[in-house]
């Protein structure tokens, strides 16, 4: 089969890519990825570093249908833990108030603000919650790199317990360039706020990796190894600490400008979980019980939106 890519890879196009990589990027991480982007702009053009080329016949392919079949039911495949514990954080994102940013975490804070505000109403409500920061070194075809989330450890006796993975930027972790437009349905079909197992999060990736190199080969691009299926676990699947209180800041009076971004973040964040619980119980069945304690429960979290 005939590898060879149509469109040059440009410097504009990979200045996106590391743009896409997100603000938890360290020192070190830095030169791993300097020497990734070289070894791209080497080797990409001619089948390096994970691309999508490979001897399959275009039969092979990806179903891009069958991919988001595989999206709506892993999204609906929740226990009662995990469904009980998801309707509790989509609750309590929908009460963080803007001016809560402030005496959370001091200074700019790439949104770990919001991720500490989450962790003290969990636990305040009974829940072991962290906001957990794992990183991992370079190596192979895989960037170093660094991320941070929250886990829930469910203790269910007997000295056994459960890690449940919430992540409160899911979507943006595979947001690619010049995507097609069924990349794009795919990538609406994700929950705003991921809530659930390890094992359901990595159904998730294996997805939207094949659909990611799909939607890249649509466009004669070949895929970078930051969009790499190993690269996406090594984000949840990596060593990891946990932490309960942010940095307590000094002084009083801290001015909210220095949460602006974070603001921002939280309010296209409440948005887009609103429209989706929106869209979602629309597509539920209405059937007795189920439906009044439905509309209760979106009745409260629209009050606790609107007193933002």
């Amino acid at each position: 089969m005939d590898c060879t890519v149509c469109t040059p890879i440009t410097e504009n196009f990979l200045s996106k890519k590391i743009g896409e990589l997100g603000g938890g990027f360290s020192h070190e991480s830095e030169h791993d990825l300097a020497v990734m982007v070289s070894e791209f702009l080497e080797n990409g053009a001619s089948g390096g570093a994970e691309s999508w080329c490979s001897s399959d016949s275009d039969s092979g392919l990806c179903d891009l249908a069958q991919l988001a079949d595989n999206i709506t039911f892993s999204k609906c495949n929740l226990d009662q833990y995990e469904s009980d514990l998801q309707s509790v954080v989509h609750s309590l994102v929908l009460s963080i108030n803007e001016i809560d940013l402030q005496f959370v975490k001091s200074g700019p804070c790439n949104a770990s603000c919001i991720r500490f505000s989450l962790v003290q109403l969990l636990r305040h409500s009974g829940y072991d919650a962290a906001v957990c920061s794992s990183r991992w070194q370079g190596g192979g075809k895989v960037p170093g790199g660094d991320h941070e989330y929250i886990d829930v450890v469910n203790h269910t006796g007997s000295g056994n317990s459960d890690r449940l993975i919430i992540d409160i930027d899911f979507q943006s972790h595979f947001e690619i360039a010049r995507a097609v437009e069924s990349y794009d349905r795919i990538l609406k079909l994700l929950p705003v706020i991921y809530v659930g197992s390890l094992g359901r999060l990595s159904q998730f990736l294996q997805v939207m990796a094949e659909a990611g190199r799909f939607s890249l080969k649509q466009n004669s691009m070949p895929l970078p190894p930051w969009r790499s299926l190993a690269y996406l676990q090594a984000k949840w699947h990596s060593p990891y600490q946990r932490q309960f209180d942010a940095e307590k800041q000094s002084g009083i009076g801290r001015s909210l400008s220095e949460h602006k971004q974070c603001s921002g973040h939280l309010k296209r964040l409440q948005l887009a979980l609103v429209s989706q619980m929106e869209a979602d119980r629309l597509l539920k069945p209405k059937s007795g019980n189920n439906k009044n304690r439905r509309l209760k429960v979106d009745r409260r979290w629209h009050s606790l939106f609107r007193t933002r």
